[in-house]
């Protein structure tokens, strides 16, 4: 089962970018310019692979179109996320934003029609009941100095971009070239995040681009990796595992915004992350 062995890598890779987004919004970098160089360094990287292996692209018309979809959901999620962030901590936006994987295992049952194991079935009803657990912190966190106003639209945004996000990157990586996938997606994000620099700009983001800049192009290298594991194993194994796999990142980015940025874990959020860990192994069954 080489896609588990591949989700379980995105898992990680993906966990800690989704943590940098963190690390962006405790710095108070401007959320498009950090975007934009995450953007352009994946783009970078991508292109020049492509290139370099010199691999026959067939449909384009699909490419170009699912890369669009991609690149647009994907580019809401990342912002919609850190603004998020912004409001609430990681502990309360993560779990809710991975509400998504219930959209996403309802469309892969019904439309993949994937066949699991009584283990497997087990492992998502457990992801989804250590999502529901973790959420329960959202209507009892408190949150001094932070304006918490609209951060329910952006969870909302959040949560159904990345469900459509996650479905075409499951089209994407059965359908068309992965790396052509990946640099034209980035490429469209890339001018979208650079349209949006000043939109998302106030006095209380820094004006000096460097934190952005160095934060945004880590997170590129590291998306660039867990994105393609993330391909490799979707397009190998069944969506509703593998979405539920990779789904549980963001229990990484709250155990490193717990030790870095001292958000408490409740006792409900430590049994969520446990039940999370327990999921993952039956997924594997």
């Amino acid at each position: 089962m080489s896609w588990y062995i591949f989700a379980i890598l995105a898992l990680l890779f993906i966990g800690m970018q989704r943590f940098l987004y963190k690390v962006s919004a405790e710095r108070n970098c401007n959320t498009a310019w950090t975007t934009f160089y995450f953007m352009a360094t994946v783009t970078i990287l991508s292109t020049t692979l492509f290139i370099l292996q010199g691999a026959p692209v067939y449909n384009h018309n699909f490419l170009f179109l699912i890369a669009i979809v991609n690149s647009t959901t994907f580019l809401a999620t990342t912002i919609s996320q850190i603004e998020a962030l912004k409001r609430l901590p990681a502990s309360t936006v993560y779990p809710l934003i991975r509400l998504s994987l219930v959209l996403v295992v309802i469309f892969s049952l019904i439309f993949f029609e994937d066949t699991l194991s009584e283990f497997q079935l087990l492992g998502i009803l457990f992801a989804i009941i250590a999502i529901a657990i973790l959420t329960r912190q959202f209507s009892s966190d408190k949150n001094p100095g932070k304006n918490i106003k609209y951060a329910p639209i952006f969870v909302f945004i959040a949560v159904l971009s990345s469900s459509i996000s996650t479905i075409s990157s499951k089209f994407a990586a059965l359908y068309t070239n992965k790396m052509a996938f990946i640099a034209l997606s980035y490429a469209a994000s890339t001018i979208f995040s650079f349209g949006l620099r000043n939109k998302l700009h106030n006095e209380k983001i820094h004006s000096n681009h460097k934190e952005a800049f160095v934060i945004g192009c880590i997170i590129g290298f590291i998306n660039f990796a867990g994105f393609y594991l993330y391909l490799k194993a979707l397009s190998e194994g069944p969506l509703s595992i593998v979405a539920s796999i990779v789904g549980m990142h963001f229990v990484i980015s709250v155990i490193l915004s717990s030790l870095i940025y001292r958000e408490k874990l409740s006792p409900l959020q430590k049994i969520g992350i446990s039940l999370t860990i327990f999921s993952i192994i039956l997924l594997r069954l």
